[in-house]
């Protein structure tokens, strides 16, 4: 737990960290439980465990300390439905949680959708994968950090 003024204590030290060192335009992945998360990593990026945790109350923390990426048509991505699960026309409530979120953050655009294999390529070059306890299916989410205006530095 983090004992730390204005520090969400849902974001562990490690995560805080990971948060620090990012730069622009690096990723962060908000990984579900059953995304292979440390697979994924064993390609490079950093594991970090979130187990137990929700990826929208964890996202809602994450927004309060990382910027958005302002440079790129969409700075959020998901993992887009597979073709048999389109034709079924499942249903990812989540997807409007995290965009709500979004917005309460300050982004107004929709999150890009991104096919599932494309997917699993773009976590292998993030920063770091937060592995959490999310159930809901289609859960994932990747964020592209921007940057924060100097005015705001100081």
């Amino acid at each position: 737990m983090v004992v730390l003024r204005g520090i969400p204590s849902v974001l562990s030290p490690e995560l805080l960290y990971a948060l620090a060192k990012m730069g622009h335009g690096d990723e962060l992945v908000l990984a579900d439980a059953n995304f292979p998360a440390s697979s994924i990593c064993a390609c490079g990026p950093k594991e970090i465990r979130a187990d137990g945790l929700g990826i929208p109350r964890l996202l809602e923390a994450v927004l309060k300390l990382l910027p958005l990426d302002t440079y790129v048509p969409s700075p959020a991505a998901v993992m887009d439905l597979v073709d048999s699960d389109k034709q079924r026309c499942l249903a990812v409530p989540v997807w409007g949680t995290y965009e709500q979120l979004l917005r309460q953050a300050g982004s107004q655009v929709s999150l890009e959708k991104v096919e599932r294999f494309a997917f699993y390529e773009r976590a292998k070059k993030a920063y770091a994968v937060v592995a959490t306890g999310e159930t809901a299916l289609y859960g994932n989410l990747i964020l592209k950090k921007g940057v924060i205006p100097a005015e705001q530095l100081q």
